[in-house]
């Protein structure tokens, strides 16, 4: 098997961080839910009310986030991603974002030919005409597909509404 972890001497983000922000994280949800489990209702008055369940997973969500934060803070220093993987994990995470974000604003089909085209330029090895024969085809598919055969309206932008859908 594959040793998947960082070499010791390369700078990262250390594991313990994580752990003890994503325990944070997780303990600021619990907390949210418990609030709003007991605005609700909590109790058991001839039947569950409507926060019963929800505040037995708040409080059970509690009790892990504090269990992985102690343990987090128990734990050796590690590194549990380096500086370069973090990079690499930015060049697909920030584009996605990006494009999540132009859906709202330029609707799916626009978003998703730009999307692909980018992706398919800047991290694989394509021709320009394979780009944007593939930036041009697989939306048109997509809308083909989900708008006209089965009628299901996906997100539209200002070229769909100029074209009349």
């Amino acid at each position: 098997m594959i040793d998947a972890s960082p070499p010791a001497h390369e700078r990262g983000v250390s594991r313990r961080l994580v752990e003890c922000l994503v325990s944070l994280m997780l303990m600021g949800v619990a907390a949210l839910t418990l609030w709003d489990s007991y605005g609700r209702g909590a109790g058991w008055d001839g039947g569950p009310e409507n926060g019963f369940f929800p505040a037995r997973v708040g409080w059970i969500l509690a009790v892990a986030a504090l269990f992985t934060l102690v343990s987090a803070l128990r734990r050796e220093e590690s590194v549990f991603v380096t500086y370069g993987q973090l990079r690499l994990v930015a060049r697909v995470f920030v584009p996605l974002a990006l494009y999540v974000l132009a859906i709202a604003y330029l609707g799916i089909y626009v978003a998703s030919a730009a999307f692909m085209a980018a992706f398919m330029l800047t991290l694989g090895d394509f021709r320009w005409w394979q780009t944007a024969l593939a930036a041009v085809l697989v939306p048109l598919v997509v809308f083909w597909v989900f708008e006209l055969q089965f009628r299901v309206p996906l997100p539209k932008g200002p070229l769909e509404a100029a074209l009349g859908y």
